[in-house]
């Protein structure tokens, strides 16, 4: 999930709540949308992976 900041900056959060926290977890802040969208899809890449 992917949330533009007041900074103008795009942060990614994981798409289950921290069960520690009920939280979203942080997975990185990025200068455009383009940028956390990659990110997004190597996060679920890696999932799968490891």
């Amino acid at each position: 999930m992917i949330r533009k900041l007041a900074s103008g900056e795009f942060r990614l959060y994981s798409r289950k709540q921290d069960p520690a926290t009920g939280k979203r977890r942080n997975l990185g802040t990025f200068n455009t949308r383009a940028a956390a969208e990659k990110h997004e899809r190597e996060v679920q890449y890696f999932k799968r992976r490891a």
